[in-house]
């Protein structure tokens, strides 16, 4: 049957217009099943705990049950990869932090600015420069000086290969010009055991496994990366106090498939956003060390962007390759 011009392209027009419909439809309607928030780190680290508040949370507030599965394994990118290939309906989401951007050019297999969709960020977090106790130093000009009288004398530990601390240790190498001998380690723990003993003089680690051995005097916290001093070390100053131009610091917060139907990520960062100021939520990140970051979709996706910037130039200029 020839069907009259005029028809077809109503029909035509209908048919087009099904697929948006229906994914509104769908939209307006989430969630109405089980929700995976997708951590790429064990249990029990302190980006592990932030999505299990937050599942709690959005379950308490959307009524339906978020659930946290953790798949750890190469720096995030297990997790992130298994997330960008789910289907774009919400039901899949994913715990980001800065390791991802980081791993975009480390390992330059998953772009995640491209195929993770940003919802919200949930903290800000602290990295500290910390050194042996026996080190004769106290301040950060003071280490810059030490470093460069006696070239790679100085070993400089991180948690891995490409790790935040690594990245941070290496724009302090190269916004200062010292030299120091990077040595990585299979996480915190050991690299931290390490450098109380004297193995190695430096490292640039997360604020919260550190915290306890900075305030039991195990090891001396001489600056924080971020822009700003950290809440709960109020009297180290930043390395950009010294260093001006040095920001370092990571983030976490959480994605979803690229294409992620608008409505869904605004519904989804609404939510975070009413935890975050939430007195009982905020307070329970901040103990982790995360002061609260509150952003909206757009800023958290210029916030990508420009740390992606940030650490290729590091990344390139130290020549790190992934293990």
């Amino acid at each position: 049957m020839i069907l009259p011009r005029r028809r077809f392209l109503h029909l035509a027009a209908a048919a087009a217009a099904l697929p948006t419909i229906s994914h509104i439809a769908n939209a307006q309607g989430y969630p109405s099943r089980t929700v995976r928030i997708v951590v790429g780190f064990p249990p029990g680290q302190a980006i592990d705990i932030s999505a299990r508040l937050m599942a709690e949370w959005l379950q308490q507030r959307l009524g339906q049950t978020f659930i946290v599965e953790n798949r750890p394994g190469a720096a995030a990118n297990v997790a992130t990869d298994m997330v960008a290939r789910s289907p774009a309906d919400g039901y899949t989401l994913l715990i980001v932090s800065s390791n991802n951007v980081i791993n975009t050019t480390l390992y330059g297999t998953v772009d995640f600015a491209r195929e993770i969709a940003p919802i919200a960020t949930f903290g800000r977090g602290y990295q500290v420069l910390n050194v042996n106790n026996s080190l004769p130093v106290k301040t950060v000009p003071d280490l810059i000086a030490f470093a460069k009288a006696d070239p790679g004398k100085l070993s400089m530990a991180s948690p891995g290969i490409g790790s935040a601390g690594h990245v941070a240790g290496e724009m302090f190498k190269m916004m200062t010009g010292v030299n120091m001998l990077h040595v990585p380690y299979r996480g915190s723990v050991p690299a931290l055991t390490d450098l109380m003993s004297g193995q190695v003089q430096v490292m640039f680690d997360n604020l919260p496994s550190s915290i306890e051995h900075i305030r039991a005097g195990r090891i001396r916290a001489l600056a924080v990366t971020p822009a700003t001093r950290s809440p709960v070390l109020p009297d180290v100053p930043t390395i950009g106090e010294s260093v001006p131009g040095y920001v370092g610091g990571g983030w976490s917060g959480i994605g979803a498939p690229a294409h992620t139907p608008t409505e869904i990520v605004d519904l989804l960062n609404r939510e975070v956003n009413a935890a975050l100021a939430n007195p009982k939520i905020k307070g329970r990140l901040e103990n982790l060390g995360s002061p609260v970051l509150m952003m909206s979709p757009a800023e958290f996706r210029k916030l990508i962007a420009e740390e992606t910037e940030r650490w290729a130039k590091v990344i390139k200029f130290a020549n790190i390759r992934p293990e």
